[in-house]
């Protein structure tokens, strides 16, 4: 009986009440620069840069191979893919945040 009361009072623990944490809600995240951009902006922006780098890549290699200089000519076929599914997420990011800013607009106060 000693043993099952000693059990018990080392496993199960009362609830503590939880204390609050400040900026709940507001996911913030800094940047290099110091400022502070909502985790939204963030993603959105990486996106973007992401787009921007595949793009780049893609017509860097297109220059190579008609300049003669590739020597791996199936790098340009997957770099052109990389960058068309760069878009295609950035566009699904762009209806995404469009449905939910109208679903948002929709919604009664």
């Amino acid at each position: 009986m000693e043993l099952s009361t000693q059990f018990s009072t080392e496993f199960i623990k009362p609830m503590e009440a939880w204390d609050s944490i400040s900026g709940m809600g507001t996911a913030e995240v800094k940047n290099a620069s110091g400022e502070k951009k909502t985790l939204f902006q963030n993603v959105l922006e990486n996106a973007v840069e992401q787009v921007r780098l595949t793009q780049e890549d893609a017509e860097h290699k297109e220059y190579l191979l008609a300049t003669g200089q590739l020597d791996d000519v199936h790098s340009l076929p997957i770099a052109e893919a990389k960058a068309t599914l760069s878009v295609e997420v950035l566009v699904a990011l762009r209806n995404k945040a469009m449905e939910a800013y109208n679903e948002i607009m929709k919604m009664n106060v």
